[in-house]
């Protein structure tokens, strides 16, 4: 995988340092990459998103979700079990603990969380203050001045 140095951009400009950390974090070269549990991500709005992770086996009150510092962590701490009264012959169902981490970016608030058929579904949505939203201007006309026109005389 390619490396990108950014310190040239960090010299050269102000207030970018969330942008350029975000770049960091993606460019870099991470190999422990999670691919549990399996999520999607679908846009369900213009400013409206559902996060959709598959949680089969844990029930909601091993789940907690949690936001804090422009992140949404997602845990789950399965009870212990003693499976040694059960005998699998396939166990294809892992239930064991994790931790899954999306940052989110400024605005973006969750809405609510739901355990449904073996899927926690959050739902998050963009609220821009309205402070920061674009706002329309009238222009007016300058009151119109009336000069006094001195006509000129034909010359020749």
């Amino acid at each position: 995988m390619r490396t990108f140095d950014l310190a040239p951009l960090h010299r050269a400009t102000v207030g970018f340092d969330q942008l350029t950390d975000l770049m960091d974090r993606i460019m870099a070269n991470d190999t422990n990459t999670q691919s549990y549990p399996p999520y999607n991500i679908e846009k369900t709005d213009d400013d409206s998103w559902r996060i959709s992770i598959a949680v089969a086996g844990f029930s909601p009150e091993d789940l907690q979700v949690e936001v804090r510092e422009h992140a949404l962590f997602v845990s789950a701490n399965k009870a212990e079990t003693d499976d040694g009264e059960r005998t699998y012959l396939h166990r294809g169902i892992a239930t064991r603990a994790f931790n899954r981490r999306f940052h989110l970016a400024d605005h973006v608030k969750v809405t609510g969380a739901a355990h449904e058929n073996g899927m926690l579904h959050i739902d998050l949505v963009r609220e821009v203050p309205e402070a920061l939203k674009p706002r329309t201007i009238e222009i007016a006309t300058a009151p119109k001045i009336e000069q006094d026109v001195i006509e000129a005389e034909k010359v020749n």
